[in-house]
């Protein structure tokens, strides 16, 4: 091997693996800290086996009436933003994807630059808004209010896939008599479950971690989804309760990953329309 091989497999193989090495181990640590530390009654913020492995710390937070109510917030919040995004995100998507609107392009940039909006810009606004109309502490609000920043992407992706629908299916189902309303529920909506499921996903994991925008605008603990309450491992008679915490982390991830699971299957259908139009 030459020189000149030597150095090129050096920048395309030895380079970008370290790389992404180094990024595996940075992010796997402390998936591999809240493992071991949920396990453990004495943990800490060292990475170890424990020494004496236990389901207390599991006991202790799921015996604890304020979690599960925080999960059941959590899941409310969460599970209700995503079926009004979705639902939503498809009324506004269609008009966008099959009529020739006369400030469509002007409107799709605008929705564009939405989406790069930090929340955070707004939420000195939108806590007067809330407290002028008394709508703070309520989970509803909070919903209809994360519901509405989350539209702007939403309406974006679900525009895109819808414009990969043919239109010859819709022809075909108006000629038999089917509207609107029910072409967009019992013929695109259905064909484009990818998109659906992509959006509902994304919608519920970026609701479910939000810590943010609860803090602001709810204020009754029992009403804080687990987002928030998970803060209260920090910080008690100056002492961090990792183990609980640890635990706590353990049992927060699990409605996403099941979802992950559950929607893989539609996900990785993708778009098989070769067939729908011919005849």
């Amino acid at each position: 091997m030459g020189n000149m091989q030597r150095k090129q497999f050096f920048i395309s193989k030895v380079i970008p693996y370290t790389i992404l090495t180094i990024i595996g181990i940075l992010f796997i640590i402390p998936l591999l800290w809240m493992i071991l530390a949920s396990f453990d009654s004495h943990a800490s913020l060292k990475a170890a086996l424990p020494q004496q492995w236990t389901l207390g710390n599991f006991r202790s937070v799921l015996t604890n009436p304020s979690n599960i109510q925080s999960f059941v917030n959590g899941v409310i919040l969460s599970l209700g933003q995503s079926i009004l995004v979705v639902i939503l995100a498809g009324l506004a998507a269609y008009p966008l994807s099959r009529y020739q609107l006369k400030y469509k392009r002007p409107f799709m940039y605008t929705i564009l630059f939405s989406t790069g909006l930090p929340i955070t810009a707004v939420m000195v606004p939108v806590y007067e808004l809330f407290v002028h109309f008394h709508l703070q502490d309520s989970i509803i609000w909070t919903m209809i209010f994360l519901t509405a920043s989350s539209l702007p992407y939403a309406i974006w992706i679900m525009k895109n896939f819808m414009d990969s629908v043919p239109l010859e299916l819709e022809e075909a189902a108006w000629v038999d008599g089917g509207s609107i309303l029910q072409t967009l529920s019992r013929i695109v909506m259905p064909l484009m479950l990818p998109g659906v499921f992509t959006v509902g996903i994304f919608t519920f994991s970026g609701s479910w971690g939000n810590f943010f925008v609860p803090f602001i605008l709810i204020q009754t603990p029992s009403k804080l989804p687990a987002s928030v309450s998970i803060y209260q491992f920090f910080g008690q008679y100056g002492m961090v309760q990792y183990g609980q915490l640890a635990a706590f982390s353990f049992i927060y991830t699990i409605p996403a990953v099941l979802l992950y699971i559950l929607s893989q299957r539609f996900m990785s259908q993708g778009f098989n329309f070769s067939g729908g139009t011919k005849g």
